[in-house]
């Protein structure tokens, strides 16, 4: 039997250096330019200034992230690859520090880590998630180490399944912390998608204020049943949430702001903020 794969789009349109590992994975370069507040102040004079006397994002200075992954997968470990949705997500929470400074974060589906990583930049405590398989959460151990002289927060990396929601009662106390949560290229399978929305609902099931950010790229396919073009997964996934409309309130984020990170940003990228409503 032919087994599928695919790669993202990532690897192959930015060119980025990278390096083999001994398990067959890469160690990718990703630069990134430095939002002014991470420029150390002794270096701002050697930089220039447009004429609302904010800086030349052309002009400043780059880091880089050196993330392990995998070049393909089969669809159902795509988590092991880096996509578009994880540098747009991570680009908002450069482009806004005061929602993220000092906060703890809760990602879900964070696969190889990145939008992790760059969230460890500001916030208080990052806790990672993903499924448990092919050594994932260890991969996300491993670069986290990598990038350690950017970390500022604390980091629990922990195993959770969209598919399995019968958390211990100590687990459920522990991901229920967070008032921020990040879910960046986890809407691409049917049975995923479900299980992702049903995750959401346990967590926004609270009396406390949640906000979750949720990055994704439409991807159009002709079906022939319809003869039309359709972004079956981005559809399926706002068919779940409306029905949810009662409780959340969901609203739809420019994507205009600053890019660090280099990709391809596309119109057909979203970004979705969703907030629990609170009972009065």
């Amino acid at each position: 039997m032919t087994l599928y794969t695919v790669t993202s789009e990532i690897f192959t349109e930015n060119k980025n250096s990278y390096i083999k590992c001994k398990n067959d994975n890469v160690i990718s370069s990703f630069i990134f330019k430095y939002p002014s507040y991470m420029i150390k102040p002794e270096c701002l004079n050697d930089l220039t200034r447009d004429n609302d006397d904010d800086i030349n994002i052309d002009r400043q200075q780059e880091g880089k992230l050196l993330i392990e992954h995998h070049i393909s997968t089969e669809l159902q470990y795509v988590g092991l690859q880096v996509w578009r949705g994880a540098l747009l997500l991570a680009d908002y929470i450069l482009s806004n520090p005061d929602l993220f400074r000092d906060k703890v974060v809760l990602e879900l589906g964070a696969g190889v880590g990145l939008t992790s990583i760059v969230a460890s930049f500001l916030a208080k405590e990052v806790i990672c998630t993903d499924i448990d398989v092919k050594g994932i959460l260890k991969l996300i151990h491993r670069n986290f180490m990598r990038n350690k002289a950017y970390i500022k927060s604390k980091v629990d990396i922990k195993g959770l399944d969209f598919l399995n929601l019968k958390w211990p009662t100590f687990y459920k106390k522990r991901i229920d912390e967070p008032a921020i949560i990040l879910a960046a290229d986890v809407i691409y399978d049917e049975t995923v998608t479900k299980g992702f929305v049903q995750t959401l609902t346990e967590l926004l099931n609270s009396n406390v204020q949640k906000v979750v950010y949720i990055t994704l790229e439409k991807r159009y396919v002709f079906t022939t049943a319809n003869m039309e073009t359709t972004a079956p997964m981005y559809e399926e996934f706002l068919d779940l949430v409306k029905v949810k409309q009662f409780n959340w309130h969901v609203e739809y984020i420019k994507i205009d702001f600053p890019q660090y990170f280099k990709y391809n940003r596309l119109e057909q990228m979203v970004l979705i903020k969703i907030k629990n409503k609170l009972s009065k």
